[in-house]
């Protein structure tokens, strides 16, 4: 099944119309030979004199004021756009933002932030003081392995990044831990990490690779109605090609997936957000467009990825 020439020109016309200028950027940058330049320079926009991240960035929360979340999503972006260099400007900073262990505490760096609770937002970001108990190593595990490929090997910054690593995977491939997405996506991109940068140290790399295996598959919904009305887990949110070391346990419910994104696409040429906010609604109602353009174009990259057009 391929998505057609129609149906690709009104997504499109839906992201120019809806999307903020930094997803327009990365819709040109992966659909239509965009610059990478113009990507950083939207996303330079979210930055804070700090180094971290807000202004909505991660668009459930409008906290101008930057923090770990924020700023792991600066993080994702740079990882979509295959930065690799460590003296670019952007990526120096957030090192900076990180070293500082603003929001850190006790290994780990705050999924909330107390700043939140004046500003609009989903209520999962409503700050809590047990969040670090229940967000675990979302987002610490994926900043730590953003620290090890980046940072100076000899900084304070990377040995302090190496000594959280090594407790997180001692967690990660114990009877203690219970997968769930967020932080499995976390896991992931740190496993990337270390692979790209040649750390395998930290972890047996065949455990470690057949527990992310073994998570994902368990994690992916396999309910399909559910995907209709519910937060649920799909493929798309793990890998985007066949390529992927997740794709074989997963062909048929992958194989689904493609067809669902192309039959489940609205009219206008956009896709159902499956969550609301219980506050904020006028906010809401913007952010939700937000989301969809950052929806679309994940789906988008999946079809992309498989072939679809």
């Amino acid at each position: 099944m391929k998505l057609s020439k129609d149906q690709y020109d009104v997504i499109r016309k839906w992201m120019y119309r809806y999307a903020r200028p930094l997803d327009i950027a990365r819709w040109k940058f992966h659909f239509e030979n965009g610059s990478r330049l113009d990507v950083l320079t939207a996303l330079s926009a979210y930055q804070n004199e700090d180094g971290g991240f807000g202004h909505g960035l991660e668009a459930d929360s409008l906290n101008p004021n930057s923090s770990p979340i924020q700023t792991w999503c600066a993080t994702e972006i740079l990882y979509e756009l295959r930065i690799t260099h460590k003296n670019n400007t952007m990526v120096k900073s957030i090192l900076a933002y990180l070293e500082s262990k603003k929001d850190f505490i006790d290994g780990y760096w705050l999924a909330q932030v107390p700043s939140n609770n004046e500003y609009p937002r989903a209520p999962w970001w409503t700050f809590d003081v047990n969040e670090v108990k229940k967000w675990s190593y979302n987002p610490t595990i994926n900043l730590v392995g953003f620290i090890l490929f980046f940072a100076d090997i000899n900084s304070e910054l990377y040995h302090l990044a190496l000594k959280i690593a090594k407790k997180a995977v001692s967690y990660y491939l114990s009877t203690d831990y219970k997968p769930n997405m967020h932080e499995e996506i976390c896991f992931m991109r740190f496993y990337d990490y270390c692979m790209k940068a040649g750390i395998t140290e930290i972890f047996d790399v065949p455990v470690m690779r057949n527990q992310l295996i073994h998570n994902v598959t368990s994690l992916i919904t396999t309910n399909k109605e559910a995907w209709k009305t519910d937060y649920v887990c799909r493929p798309s949110q793990f890998f985007i090609s066949p390529k992927s070391i997740f794709y074989q346990d997963n062909i048929e419910i992958s194989e689904f997936e493609l067809e669902y994104i192309m039959k489940s696409m609205n009219p206008d040429g956009s896709w159902n957000i499956n969550w609301n906010w219980d506050d904020f609604q006028e906010e809401w109602n913007i952010s939700k467009n937000w989301w969809k353009a950052h929806q679309t174009i994940m789906y988008m990259l999946y079809l992309k990825g498989f072939e679809c057009f």
